[in-house]
């Protein structure tokens, strides 16, 4: 199973593990398991698995949700669920029809993994009672990382606001000489702007808008809680450039480098999950 973020939830005494991928969350039906037999959790999985209702219901999610899924060796296997010498486990049906709302994880700290739709299909069949709990503590875990992200994403983009104005302060005092008007003035804010804007996210503000016109806001609007912060960074940075009088040019590549190092290790340690669908991506 590939790795992601791992979460742990209480459901009626029993520990439920999270597995919050780029995509989905996963949830253990081991642990779901333990909840009904602690000592034969793959023995209810298998059970779960042999049963024609089941069949039927992977399927079909699978094929609303896995481009990939393989509708042949799914008919072969649906005709099979039900017969007293049907088996299957979780890795077979994987390996089989290239499921992905099923995952096996080997070695004494595995399990096997479902897509939340899955697992709450699961947990119905353990106990209904169970399942509505764990539907309940699996929505307040999301509403607590949703209240999380929006307040690391508010503080991020307040710190960017408070850093374009030392941007703003530094181009005012070194690119603009004191006779130009108002309207020439605002042209060379807006290109230093796109400066940052080409280092961080590849594009100027035009571009950005015209590839993006049923969007509303600006990019930064868009812009993930990584780029938000390695904007800010930017900025500052961006200032002492100008005030070193470095050509345009030069602190363009510079910020651009700089830039993808930030983002790169960001985005390696893990230190600050994306926004999921507010983010968009850099083209």
């Amino acid at each position: 199973m590939a790795n992601g973020k791992k979460t742990l939830i209480t459901v009626q005494g029993t520990a439920i593990t999270i597995v919050s991928q780029k995509t989905a969350d996963y949830i253990c039906l081991t642990d779901i398991a333990r909840f009904k037999d602690p000592e034969r959790t793959d023995y209810l999985i298998g059970n779960w698995l042999r049963n024609r209702n089941t069949i039927e219901f992977l399927g079909i999610w699978e094929k609303l949700n896995n481009p990939s899924f393989n509708p042949i060796e799914f008919d072969g296997i649906r005709m099979q669920a039900g017969l007293n010498s049907f088996i299957l486990t979780a890795r077979q049906w994987i390996e089989k029809t290239g499921a992905i709302g099923l995952l096996s994880k080997p070695g004494r700290y595995g399990g096997t993994y479902a897509h939340k739709d899955i697992a709450f299909e699961f947990a119905s069949w353990i106990s209904v009672e169970f399942k509505l709990y764990l539907i309940k503590e699996f929505q307040r875990l999301k509403e607590d990382e949703g209240q999380r992200l929006s307040l690391a994403w508010n503080l991020n983009r307040t710190l960017a606001k408070l850093n374009y104005r030392i941007h703003t302060d530094a181009i005012k005092e070194h690119l603009i000489p004191p006779t130009v008007t108002a309207a020439q003035a605002a042209i060379t804010y807006a290109n230093e702007a796109d400066v940052l804007n080409v280092a961080l996210f590849g594009k100027t503000a035009k571009q950005w808008r015209e590839t993006n016109p049923k969007l509303d806001g600006n990019m930064r609007d868009h812009a993930t809680i990584e780029q938000l912060l390695v904007l800010a960074n930017l900025e500052g940075m961006n200032a002492e450039f100008i005030r070193m009088e470095l050509p345009q040019g030069d602190r363009l590549k510079r910020l651009n480098e700089i830039a993808i190092r930030q983002l790169q290790t960001l985005l390696a340690r893990g230190d600050i999950k994306r926004l999921g669908q507010g983010g968009w991506p850099k083209s």
